[in-house]
Formats: C-alpha cells, structure tokens, sequence
C-alpha cells in the first residue's frame, strides 16, 4: 500500500478519510510511508470521518478544523452505547484493546476492541445486523448527533451532518477541485456504512472489498496516468 499510495501522490491529491484518529494515520499510514516533503503536500488527512482535517506545512501535521462534540453530549453518547451494547449482549468481556473511544470530535464503539485482529473483526458480523441493532437503539438517546456503522465491528457517532461527504465538500473548497473530477474509493458504501454519505451526496465512488483491492484500483489508476 506504501507504495502504491506515493506513486498515487507523485500524479494526484490524495485524501484519506477514515474512522480513526490521527494517531492511528500515523502508525497506520505515515510512520509507513516514507514520502517526500512534495509527496506529503499532496496529501490530504481526514481522521474522525471527516470531523477533523490535517495538511503537511513546514515539515509538520497542521490541524485545519476540528468539529469537537460538546462534553455533555459526548458524555450521553458514550453510557448510551454502553448500557445497549450489554443490553443486546454486544459487549465483549475480553476485547483486544478500549471498546470505546472519546476521540474528541467523534465517539466509536468497537464491538471486539479497537486493536482487535482482522479476521475476527470480519467474522463478528458479516451481515451488519449487530451494528444496525446497536445504532437504532443509541440513536434515539442522542438525537442531536449521527450514529452510523463505521467498520465491520464499529459505531461512530459524529455531530449530525458532519461525516465523509461533509469532509469531501471541505475538500473541493480546499483543493479547488470540482467535485465532478473526484473519486472516492471506500469498502463501506452500503446504505449502513459510514462511506455511504459521499456516495448519496453524488460524489463518484469505487466499491473496494478491502486495502488488496484497494492498492488494485490505485495501481490502475497510476497506469492511466503514465
């Protein structure tokens, strides 16, 4: 993926936009790379599915914006989430790391752990009924925020209408780049994934199954380009 991500960087803008928290880009995507100075200032960060945006300035991370949820309500998030995570017995007694997350502008429930293994990620719960279960039952106790299903074991809650299609629009502002020229390549574009906001908002979008695929469509689009 590293390298596939900076031959992407060496022709385009690249935004990632994830669930995570700027920590995790770091170990997850930056402490990996290994690009240029030019390379990183195409780069374009997103942590918190949007609610926070990141450029490379001067040699640093330079935090843009930040739509940090209000104490109180993050607070009300987070027992909601609880209570009806053990209510619907979703609430793992040995989770591989936190099960729940403040991450300051979004709160996120993994069901196995935030450091859990892949393929038990995957294995929890391939039809997404756990997730829904979860998400309509917090949902009504903070009406004032989002709860989506994030990845294939999580919940994120965000200030409502501040997701990843909020976040491409920040972009076009940022980038001058039309919409109509930009496509979003995401596994969680189903109706109950938090990558389906951009596809509703019409952004073009590319189904990929997971981060294989994904350097596949990355490695052809780089082709089209040379």
């Amino acid at each position: 993926m590293d390298v596939a991500l900076r031959s992407l960087l060496d022709h385009v803008e690249v935004c990632i936009i994830s669930g995570g928290q700027m920590g995790q880009f770091r170990t997850q995507v930056l402490d990996n790379l290994h690009a240029t100075d030019e390379e990183l200032s195409r780069l374009h960060l997103m942590p918190t599915c949007g609610t926070r945006y990141y450029r490379y300035e001067g040699g640093a991370w330079v935090e843009r914006y930040a739509h940090d949820l209000d104490p109180e309500v993050a607070a009300r998030a987070i027992a909601s989430l609880e209570r009806h995570a053990r209510e619907l017995g979703l609430w793992e007694s040995n989770p591989w790391g936190n099960i729940i997350e403040d991450r300051g502008s979004q709160i996120t429930f993994s069901a196995l752990g935030q450091e859990a293994p892949l393929d038990a990620k995957r294995a929890w719960d391939p039809d997404g009924t756990k997730k829904a279960a979860l998400r309509d039952a917090v949902q009504p106790d903070v009406p004032e925020l989002d709860v989506r299903g994030g990845g294939s074991t999580s919940v994120d809650i965000t200030t409502r209408g501040i997701d990843k299609a909020f976040g491409m629009g920040k972009l076009v502002e940022e980038t001058g780049i039309p919409a109509s020229e930009m496509l979003f390549i995401g596994d969680r574009l189903d109706p109950e994934g938090n990558d389906y906001p951009v596809k509703a908002a019409g952004y073009a979008t590319r189904a990929v199954s997971g981060w294989e695929e994904c350097v596949d469509v990355i490695d052809q689009i780089v082709a089209s380009m040379s």
